[in-house]
């Protein structure tokens, strides 16, 4: 059985997985792979188990970031997220990322959001105030495990901050109202676009249902984004808990700062891999525990290629030699183990043969 988090994820026969997807105004930095690629491994190790996994991984398509850069760029908010789409599927290929079972974009799922909302509104999770949908987020801090200070200092970094026509600092925004020059769409509020948090909620509640077994997305996103798609799903739906485990991706830094746009620190993946193979990167990314942070530095590459080099070589070994061993099965334990791939690298390369030949197929590192 799988363990994420420390906890167990028993699985019977199916699981349904949601990625939070991209926003997609920019090219696709390491901070981004890392997210995707640890979610490929996670479902890669879950069909190991014979399991049926069922992914959807979500382009949030309607958003002012995108819309200001398109707007920066002289181009329709469209045309400029299919470009930047483009080149992430492209990246995501190189990388081995599997294309996921659905990928729901917001601006297909405008009626679904509005559906949310109005649900919502009948069953008092939310107001209407000036055309804006609010829900209440009064308790979303505190089911966070976070005090008011660091949930507004957190939310403030996406943009998100009290609203004098809110009820309360917390309220967020389902719907609201669109300003001039914004796409909207028509509602019984209304013309108008959705909220950033509703329409996470709105795709994986249509694609997925009312819970998912494994929830997906960078460690940044776990406050406000992620706090408030499942407050939503779950005040709409009554059914608790929305994800049955999460996995809140590490963040990675240069010299100790999170990568980012707005720091001028990003590390593209197309640019790392004109000096590095597809698949040493993939493992750069992988021989790690999941969940740390940790920094990219320009002596990264070559370190990873070398260990990729010494786990082909052990894998080479003992041709012919497919039986399971104790080695086999040390190297899947360390894989349900929190998907601990440094440990089950570590057996592989010691034991060489099939247990290095099974990594490298779960891994995808060919």
């Amino acid at each position: 059985m799988l363990r994420i988090g420390g906890s167990p994820l028993p699985v019977v026969g199916r699981a349904r997985m949601y990625v939070c997807g991209i926003t997609p105004y920019e090219t696709t930095h390491l901070g981004h792979a890392a997210t995707f690629v640890w979610a490929d491994v996670a479902a890669r190790v879950l069909r190991h188990l014979g399991v049926e996994v069922e992914v959807c991984r979500n382009v949030t398509d309607v958003d002012d970031v995108l819309d200001a850069a398109a707007a920066r760029a002289g181009s329709r908010p469209d045309s400029f997220a299919a470009v930047q789409q483009f080149r992430f599927d492209r990246d995501m290929s190189a990388l081995g990322v599997r294309r996921p079972t659905h990928e729901p974009r917001a601006h297909t799922h405008v009626g679904q959001v509005v559906t949310l909302a109005a649900a919502l509104l009948e069953g008092g999770a939310a107001y209407l105030r000036d055309g804006t949908v609010w829900f209440r987020g009064s308790g979303v801090p505190a089911r966070a495990g976070l005090d008011t200070a660091a949930a507004a200092a957190l939310a403030a970094e996406f943009g998100q901050v009290a609203d004098p026509a809110a009820e309360h600092p917390a309220d967020v925004p389902v719907w609201r109202p669109a300003v001039a020059g914004e796409a909207a769409w028509p509602s019984p509020w209304g013309d108008g676009r959705p909220g950033w948090h509703a329409e996470c909620a709105a795709m994986a509640l249509t694609t997925l249902g009312p819970a998912l077994d494994l929830h997906v997305g960078g460690a940044d996103l776990r406050f406000p984004h992620h706090a408030y798609e499942s407050a939503m799903a779950e005040a709409v739906t009554a059914v608790t808990p929305f994800a049955r485990s999460w996995m809140h991706v590490g963040t990675v830094r240069v010299g100790g700062v999170k990568m980012a746009k707005s720091t001028g620190n990003l590390v593209l993946v197309s640019d790392v891999l004109e000096v590095c193979p597809a698949p040493a990167l993939r493992l750069l990314l992988l021989d790690r525990p999941w969940a740390q942070p940790w920094d990219y530095d320009a002596a990264s590459p070559a370190a990873a290629t070398a260990r990729l080099e010494r786990l082909y070589a052990a894998a080479a070994r003992g041709v012919g030699e497919d039986a399971p061993s104790a080695a086999t099965d040390a190297v899947t334990a360390a894989l349900l183990a929190d998907l601990d791939v440094p440990a089950a690298l570590d057996v592989a390369e010691e034991a060489g043969g099939p247990a290095a030949r099974l990594l490298l197929s779960v891994l995808n590192l060919t």
